[in-house]
């Protein structure tokens, strides 16, 4: 266990708006701070950070903590590895003294050493006369690259060997645990440890700090799967990692190519694209393009032309519009994808094609219209009717307007009649998004569909009781002396759910300790999600004018009755129950 001191001290030398400012654009709001959640995406600040008592709640998704769990949610990792991260900032030195009888965390940077000794053994295969001479064939005569961008991206070669990767790594001094916990070995039902990656070129991860991350892996032939990539792992989550970024990074401040796979990621920067970057095996997130916002001002969306790539090119289409990004996109034609377009027509071909992009509106347009024939009247009624929604769905008016004038072209109907369809949609769009907006209050008031705290949908009375005691618990110290010492009567059998539970034994462990209570010290039992809900109860509390004992003293007693209410309930004896009815009734009658 760390010690909590020392988790304070890193606390506190690790102020909550210098950490949060390096990663999101803050902007003062009265004694806070506001800015656009990295947890979801947004364009109104819905993310607040609260100097005062150190901590950040998001009031759009819910994401809430300290700074040692924002680090955890923004850097992937466990609250072990964050609190290492934040004690490297300040400067402070944690004791190795790892909890007795748990099992113990693999650090990231254990699982960045590991993959660096494994690149090391997949580079020295692909290079092997022998063992890569296949592989080494296929990258430089199919793929035509050339040594030096073979030596840039390091790849690498995995044998077609059961266990020649997992003998090299144990004798390089990693263990079974660790080689399963990164993705490189997998324990067969007999027991026996074996080589994931078999007979594929391998494509090393970097990410933007220069870390090796994890591994792409491609056939050479028609054999399935086509590609093997790392799953998660303690030192990576493929939704916030590009591929080709480490190198992007220094030429794409102005404009980044966003492509389909590693080859045509490398293909472009052989070809002096160097601004170009792919996602991992999987299709684009809304952490991709909040990262991909980070470090440009507009894309080129450049996916395969069949129908899967044209698909992945509207998921990202609106994945970055809702992180305000411009958005061109290429349409190829004479090839599948970027890499066979460049061997075909050459560099200069391909950058005419990419200052020819389309913007965004344009493309989504065009594959309306192609949809429908434009000579009859219903297809003209049909191509307006859905060209109308889309405008209608854009939030600035200028665009709305110079969309409107180009539909209006392309369709032979005046701008003003496309004018009023689109005013109609728009107010449907704001009416159902209100109504949406509505029944999702109600139903967060209700916790239906709470993820974080499932049990309160079952008794949405207690679950509310709940709050209330827990977030003056967690606001006030002498609140939490009046439970630890007994002196109003609190038991774990009286919460309903089993967050509840879990906290108020936390919370009562904590204060009844020698150390005391630290609410960082929480995030070593609970996960960045319940963090952020307990930073949710204490501003939940913290924005009322009464937290004083009556306030818990009545909390706690109808959790009481609500508890005897259920035990009557449970056992058939419904006389206790109605008895613990009318003096709730009669006690809130009195308070009138």
């Amino acid at each position: 266990m760390i010690p909590k001191q020392v988790i304070e001290e890193i606390r506190h030398r690790c102020d909550i708006e210098d950490v949060i400012g390096s990663y999101v654009t803050l902007k003062r709001a009265g004694s806070n701070r506001n800015g656009l959640c990295p947890f979801h995406s947004e364009k109104t600040p819905s993310f607040t950070v609260f100097p005062a008592t150190q901590s950040f709640y998001c009031f759009g998704c819910g994401a809430g903590g300290d700074v040692i769990t924002f680090t955890q949610k923004m850097e992937n990792l466990d609250y072990v590895a964050a609190l290492e991260m934040l004690a490297t900032r300040a400067g402070i030195s944690i004791p190795n003294d790892p909890t007795p009888g748990g099992s113990p965390t693999i650090p990231r940077r254990r699982i960045y050493e590991m993959n660096l000794e494994a690149a090391k053994f997949f580079r020295a295969a692909l290079f092997d006369p022998v063992l890569g001479r296949e592989a080494m064939a296929y990258l430089v005569e199919h793929r035509r690259l050339t040594g030096a961008t073979i030596k840039r991206f390091g790849l690498g070669f995995a044998p077609n060997d059961f266990g020649m990767l997992t003998n090299h790594m144990k004798k390089a001094g990693f263990t079974e645990a660790e080689l399963i916990a990164g993705f490189l070995s997998k324990k067969s039902q007999r027991g026996t440890l074996f080589d994931l990656f078999r007979n594929r070129i391998i494509f090393p991860v970097i990410d933007t700090a220069g870390n090796i991350v994890a591994f792409g892996g491609r056939v050479m032939d028609d054999s399935k799967p086509k590609y093997l990539n790392s799953s998660d792992t303690p030192g990576f989550k493929k939704s916030r990692v590009l591929f080709g970024l480490n190198y992007a990074k220094e030429y794409c401040g102005e404009e980044l190519i966003l492509c389909e796979g590693y080859m045509d990621t490398i293909a472009m920067h052989a070809a002096g694209f160097q601004n170009a970057v792919a996602t991992l095996g999987t299709a684009i997130t809304a952490e991709h393009a909040r990262l991909i916002s980070r470090y440009t001002k507009r894309v080129i969306i450049n996916y395969d032309s069949d129908e899967a790539g044209q698909k992945a090119a509207d998921k990202a289409m609106q994945l970055l519009d809702e992180v305000g990004m411009p958005v061109r996109v290429l349409k190829l034609q004479g090839a599948k994808d970027a890499d066979e377009f460049i061997k075909k027509f050459g560099n200069d071909a391909f950058h005419s094609l990419l200052r020819s992009s389309s913007a965004a509106f344009d493309f989504k347009m065009d594959k309306s219209l192609a949809k429908y024939d434009l000579a009859t009247t219903d297809g003209k009624i049909r191509a307006a009717r859905e060209l109308t929604s889309l405008i209608a769905a854009t939030h600035s008016g200028v665009e709305r307007e110079l969309y409107l004038n180009t539909a209006s072209a392309r369709l032979g109907i005046s701008v003003e009649s496309l004018a009023n369809d689109v005013k109609r949609a728009r107010m449907r769009q704001i009416r159902e998004a209100r109504q949406k907006q509505s029944r999702d209050l109600e139903l967060t008031a209700r916790h239906f569909g709470d993820r974080v705290n499932p049990d309160a949908a079952k008794d949405p009375a207690a679950a509310a009781a709940e709050e209330v005691v827990l977030g003056l618990l967690l606001l006030f110290s002498e609140h939490r002396k009046l439970c630890a010492t007994g002196t109003i009567t609190l038991t774990p059998e009286d919460f309903f759910t089993d967050l509840g539970r879990r906290v108020f034994v936390a919370v009562i462990d904590a204060e009844k300790s020698e150390d005391g209570f630290s609410f960082s010290a929480l995030g070593e039992q609970f996960s960045p999600d319940e963090m952020g809900r307990l930073v949710r109860l204490q501003q939940d509390r913290q924005n009322l004018n009464n937290n004083g004992k009556e306030v818990l003293v009545q909390a706690v007693d109808t959790l009481i009755s609500l508890r005897r209410a259920r035990e009557a309930r449970a056992s058939g004896d419904f006389t206790s129950e109605l008895a613990a009815r009318r003096a709730r009734i009669k006690k809130k009658q009195e308070g009138n």
